[in-house]
């Protein structure tokens, strides 16, 4: 198993790391800190991004952001240009999370990745750097509409429930681990909960606690395949003081308990995959948790800038 994705940030410098696919451990699952955008170069496999897997072929881009999950597919015919960064409001962020380019698009994105990577194995300044991370940034930013996590509002959605929505995106993002109430997010928003399931129903098709509730379900389902963190301290970290509860709010939104989902997530073994054992193991693990495991080591044979 394990930890989170280390930040490219080099002391002084700016924030940009550039690498291979092949610098990485193939099928090895991380939680990202930093940006990650990837452009297939040759061979053809698959990569996954927040347990969606994308079919991968040259001229592939995938943009994973800060707090996915990543698997590299392990193919070994396949390989892509990694860049990473840091994010900084000088930074474009919105952009499609899979792209295939093809023409002129594929071309100015390969031209502006290699010079890129070039320009940070000559160790320029930081301002130009970044200044070119932001240029190719912005063309892949208009390549698609903007792609964020979660469920993004329907093109017809009223623009009053549309900003609504997107307002409750905003605050659920930085409450989620807090709360799972509609009404604490309504009160936030100013609005009554009527109002907030509406707008979520327009946006997404989903009501205010689906929308929530598959929030939460998303971060443990991270917790659980990305990092070594005992099923109960990821319990913790999203609100469930009682492991069973956990357990049990994880067995309804996905079907398997969490002992049983990381087994699978990760190819490991389970002592005893039945959703009662995985409660049970979880309530066994309370105390003493285990601090999380610390950042990865820097990804061999990536030049920081």
């Amino acid at each position: 198993m394990v930890g989170f994705g280390q930040s490219p940030a080099g002391a002084g410098g700016a924030g940009i790391a550039t690498g291979t696919l092949r610098d990485l451990s193939p099928h090895r699952a991380s939680i990202l800190d930093h940006h990650r955008l990837m452009l297939v170069t040759k061979g053809h496999g698959t990569h996954e991004v927040d347990f969606e897997v994308f079919q991968c072929r040259p001229g592939s881009l995938l943009w994973a952001r800060p707090g996915q999950l990543v698997r590299p597919g392990g193919q070994p015919g396949l390989d892509a240009t990694l860049v990473c960064w840091t994010p900084g409001p000088d930074l474009p962020e919105g952009g499609p999370t899979h792209r295939q380019l093809a023409g002129e698009d594929e071309d100015a994105v390969i031209n502006e990745v290699s010079q890129l990577v070039v320009d940070c194995e000559r160790e320029l300044s930081p301002e130009l750097l970044r200044q070119q991370l932001a240029t190719l940034l912005l063309r892949v930013r208009l390549l698609g509409p903007q792609s964020t996590e979660g469920p993004q509002p329907a093109d017809d959605t009223p623009e009053s429930e549309a900003e609504t929505y997107t307002r409750f995106r905003d605050h659920l993002e930085r409450g989620y681990a807090r709360t799972r109430r509609v009404e604490d997010y309504a009160d936030r928003l100013g609005c009554c909960v009527r109002t907030l399931t509406r707008a979520s129903l327009a946006a997404t098709g989903r009501s205010a606690k689906q929308v929530i509730d598959d929030r939460v379900t998303l971060e443990a389902k991270r917790l659980l395949a990305g990092t070594d963190l005992p099923v109960a301290e990821i319990g913790r970290r999203l609100g469930f003081p009682e492991p069973t509860n956990f357990g049990r709010f994880f067995q309804r939104e996905v079907g398997v308990s969490p002992g049983t989902f990381r087994a699978t997530a990760t190819g490991t073994p389970s002592d005893d995959p039945s959703p009662g054992a995985a409660d049970a193991a979880a309530e066994g693990a309370r105390a003493p948790v285990p601090a999380p495991r610390p950042p990865l080591d820097p990804v061999p044979g990536f030049v920081q800038a």
